[in-house]
């Protein structure tokens, strides 16, 4: 009888000590999942700081980078948001591509949702070319960039002259002309990168 007590406890005291492993280990994977989610807020947090202080060092009014903060900065945190999700190098292009979209009256989005259809955000491009885009890219053609900066610029003034300003303004629309061979899918892809990113 003491045996089988003995025996009971024992496997009480095994099946508690296990509870309490698994419990630590799933309050652990939370705590870690929670680390990294507040360290992209602060570095979102950071940036949105840095532009606070610029705009006052320029001479803007509260009102004026509270407006900012409205518009432009929700742009490029969610920019940054997306970039950092996919560990892409565009991360630090944020601020040029909605100052680009601004210029061109692009929808901010666009240029980036096009970079992820075409390259996975830069991850599949030709080496050292700064075209996350596909742009000018069929046979043995590759157009290359000096900076992103540069591919960014271009590809945004050349979607504004080339496609917006002709009536092409859906992914669909676009697609006739930017990949005629796509079965559809370049669009869908587009939309979907488009929508992840509002």
């Amino acid at each position: 009888m003491r045996i089988r007590k003995l025996i009971q406890k024992s496997f009480l005291l095994i099946f508690v000590y296990v509870l309490v492993v698994f419990v630590a280990f799933g309050i652990g994977i939370k705590l870690s999942a929670m680390n990294r989610q507040l360290a992209y807020y602060r570095k979102v947090m950071d940036d949105l700081e840095l532009i606070s202080l610029l705009s006052l060092e320029q001479g803007k009014s509260q009102t004026e980078i509270l407006t900012e903060f409205k518009t432009a900065d929700i742009r490029i945190a969610n920019l940054k948001y997306f970039f950092r999700k996919y560990d892409s190098v565009l991360y630090d292009q944020s601020d040029y591509i909605v100052k680009m979209a601004d210029q061109y009256t692009l929808d901010y989005r666009l240029i980036p949702a096009i970079a992820m259809q075409e390259s996975g955000l830069c991850k599949h491009i030709y080496e050292g070319s700064h075209n996350c885009w596909g742009w000018g890219i069929y046979g043995n053609k590759v157009t290359r960039f000096d900076s992103y900066e540069e591919a960014i610029e271009t590809i945004s003034r050349g979607i504004k002259k080339n496609y917006i300003d002709k009536g092409l303004t859906t992914p669909e629309a676009i697609m006739r002309k930017y990949t005629p061979p796509s079965d559809g899918s370049w669009a869908f892809g587009v939309n979907t990168f488009l929508k992840m990113i509002e």
